[in-house]
């Protein structure tokens, strides 16, 4: 099922500007990963994971042991660039994952079954 944030018109701003080899304006990138993030928080509840996306934003999300304090054991960091690939499918999470792009520890750090969004 394909969600509706994905199809926004900013989402759609900053990949058009990214298929035709143009860095997207400082806002448009930043509210397409925020809109990108809102839509894995709705996707996966929760918050035994933190994702962040710096410097445009963080999210908790993923069913488990609630973290409140301190570092998060469970923490998925990636560019705003990268996010906006794996989140809409143009980057396989895995091969995301594997190439370093993005960076993630904890047991339940692993998003492939909730991305593509």
């Amino acid at each position: 099922m394909s969600s509706p944030h994905i199809k926004s018109a900013v989402v759609t701003a900053a990949l058009s500007a990214l298929d035709e080899g143009r860095t997207p304006d400082r806002p448009v990138l930043r509210d397409a990963v925020r809109t990108l993030l809102t839509a894995l928080a709705e996707r996966a509840p929760g918050r035994s994971v933190e994702v962040r996306v710096p410097p445009y934003g963080a999210v908790q999300c993923v069913p488990g042991p609630r973290h409140t304090r301190g570092t998060p054991p469970n923490v998925v960091e990636t560019d705003p660039v990268t996010w906006l690939a794996v989140a809409t499918g143009r980057l396989d999470w895995a091969e995301a994952v594997t190439e370093g792009r993005v960076r993630v520890s904890g047991v339940r750090a692993d998003l492939g079954e909730y991305l593509p969004l």
